[in-house]
């Protein structure tokens, strides 16, 4: 399957979507006016994934912020990984960021999968 790698910019994150290194990744600051716009290819790629899902799957998130339109896309891609066995969501955030803390509590709340709280 073929890589998705999208450079950040100051409204968008880094991301790394990799199956055959296992690295599905965002990193960085998302608060783009139109994520759906942004995210579209994502859930594309992800769409095009659990077709053919390796046997474990942790998609990491390092944000510094992100706005409530990227939440929603977030829930998004999160529920359409639901069905893949050996998921789970590892939710990174600065040690005293607490609305991003709570925002993964938010998200881990409205999902089945896993969710593992890192402080960094």
């Amino acid at each position: 399957m073929q890589k998705l790698e999208i450079a950040a910019t100051d409204l968008t994150p880094t991301v790394i979507l990799d199956a055959a290194t296992r690295t599905f990744k965002f990193e960085g600051r998302s608060l783009t006016d139109n994520p759906e716009e942004f995210f579209k290819p994502i859930q594309t790629w992800f769409k095009e994934y659990i077709k053919k899902p390796n046997p474990v799957t942790v998609l990491v998130t390092r944000f510094e912020y992100i706005n409530t339109a990227t939440q929603r896309e977030l829930l998004n891609i999160i529920k359409t990984l639901e069905p893949v066995a050996g998921t789970k969501v590892v939710w990174q955030f600065l040690e005293d960021d607490e609305d991003l803390e709570e925002c993964g509590q938010e998200l881990a709340q409205l999902t089945s999968l896993p969710f593992e709280f890192q402080p960094y």
